[in-house]
């Protein structure tokens, strides 16, 4: 069954102003300049610029969902922010740009953007094509289904039926791979294949849990069933062998998680659905 964390609003209107103080000042070394970073790297263009060009999802609660404002919000927009701000950017000038699963290695290859922060599992075959900073999260694959269906419990319950995920997805290559005995429905996004779960045309979606706990926390109809069944470390992607911006990333990421700012961030978003979690250890390979 469904659990719902309920959460002070004093708590997440702590974090938000949190968030804003360290927004404000650059993060925790004040506005960043052109100068503080070596010379023709990414850092020095971006800050030079003063903007940056970031690729998260639009379509999922609770990480990355478009606001009523247009501009999208969540766990991986705030931690966007929080590396713009280590680069001077403010959150006004941050470019945002959707990058649904199948485009997310092509928009970082051409130029589209400059990273990607969208529930983007770090594995060896995209190390082929990008780099990854992080990871700044672990999720794991789970299954989504109507809290009506009592015949998938589990992921040992998923053979013969139809499972909705998103094409190009790692938990599409997890599906086939290792659960042959299901029916894979691919779509082009999550948000996609609410709809079809509800008027039975698929018995579930399968995808990292927290993306489903989003949606199980706007659909009073459905809701996650069973373990997680992989680990999926959540990493920043950004152009192939650069070294110097990744390790920078990876520098911001490690100092959010010890100075409060990544806990702040979770709690004004995934938070209000999900407990506070310890933040990951940074793979630097």
């Amino acid at each position: 069954m469904r659990k719902r964390q309920a959460r002070p609003l004093a708590l997440t209107a702590v974090a938000l102003l949190a968030l804003g103080a360290c927004a404000s000042n650059g993060g925790s070394g004040g506005p960043a300049d052109p100068g503080d970073f070596p010379e023709d790297s990414t850092m020095a263009r971006l800050a030079d610029a003063g903007s940056i060009k970031i690729g998260t999802k639009f379509d999922q609660p609770l990480f990355g969902l478009v606001g009523p404002n247009g501009i999208p919000e969540g766990f991986d927009v705030e931690i966007g922010k929080l590396i713009a701000a280590e680069l001077g950017i403010a959150e006004g000038d941050i470019e945002w740009s959707e990058t649904v699963s199948a485009v997310r290695e092509d928009a970082i290859a051409n130029g589209s953007v400059d990273i990607v922060v969208a529930t983007y599992t770090i594995n060896d075959t995209r190390k082929e094509t990008i780099s990854f900073a992080g990871p700044y999260y672990v999720a794991g694959q789970s299954l989504l289904t109507l809290t009506t269906n009592t015949d998938i419990n589990g992921v040992d319950d998923i053979g013969g039926k139809k499972i909705c995920t998103v094409s190009g997805s790692t938990p599409e290559q997890n599906l086939l791979e290792n659960y042959p005995d299901a029916e894979v429905v691919p779509f082009s996004a999550y948000s996609d294949c609410i709809e079809p779960l509800r008027n039975n045309q698929v018995d579930a979606i399968s995808t990292d849990n927290v993306i489903l706990a989003g949606f199980a926390d706007q659909y009073d109809d459905l809701e996650v069933r069973g373990e997680q069944f992989t680990d999926e470390p959540y990493g920043i992607g950004l152009a192939k062998d650069d070294t110097d911006f990744r390790n920078f990333i990876n520098d911001v990421l490690e100092q959010i998680f010890e100075d409060g700012r990544w806990a702040a961030a979770w709690e004004a978003t995934a938070g209000t659905v999900l407990p506070t979690p310890e933040p990951p250890t940074v793979d630097r390979y």
